[in-house]
């Protein structure tokens, strides 16, 4: 089993991220080192908070993690240090800015249901629960009147003669 440096890791992983962005794939053809040992390398990378995404393409399909890992590193940065993350991780100022107020705005907002406003959902819940119960005995109800009617058709077309069959 082959050891790498800890230099040689962190220049793989390197490669995984914007502006390279190489797909697992593309890495395994050129260095020869295995994809499970690359996706390792990567998900530790990611477990120890440096941001490697996934997607490099489209940040902003980027699991909420990973952008919480971005708004994270770049929390101290000065505008020019923010500007050069950037540009070296493929990503926009804005985009930055727009993650930090969504983690945020999810924090304020989770705490904010005062009591009574608890109750009002959980009475909304049983509302739901008991229109989506009803819906589905109609609809078993819709499926057997069809049924019947379709029934009906075939008795007619067999006997050749109007008859009308009692359903009850």
């Amino acid at each position: 089993m082959a050891r790498y440096s800890q230099e040689f890791k962190e220049k793989i992983v390197q490669k995984m991220m914007p502006p390279n962005a190489q797909s697992i794939a593309q890495i395994h053809r050129d260095t020869g080192v295995s994809e499970p040992t690359l996706y390792n390398w990567r998900n530790q990378y990611k477990n120890a908070g440096r941001a490697v995404p996934a997607d490099p393409s489209n940040p902003e399909n980027w699991s909420a993690e990973d952008k919480l890992a971005v708004v994270i590193e770049t929390a101290c940065l000065n505008e020019q240090a923010l500007s050069e993350y950037c540009r070296k991780k493929g990503l926009y100022v804005e985009q930055i800015n727009r993650w930090k107020e969504l983690a945020l705005g999810g924090y304020e907002a989770r705490g904010r249901l005062s009591a009574n406003e608890r109750r009002e959902l959980k009475q909304t819940k049983k509302q739901k629960r008991q229109i989506e119960k009803e819906l589905k005995r109609k609809e078993k109800a819709l499926a057997e009147t069809a049924a019947l009617l379709v029934l009906s058709k075939k008795c007619n077309a067999i006997w050749g003669k109007k008859r009308t069959i009692d359903f009850l």
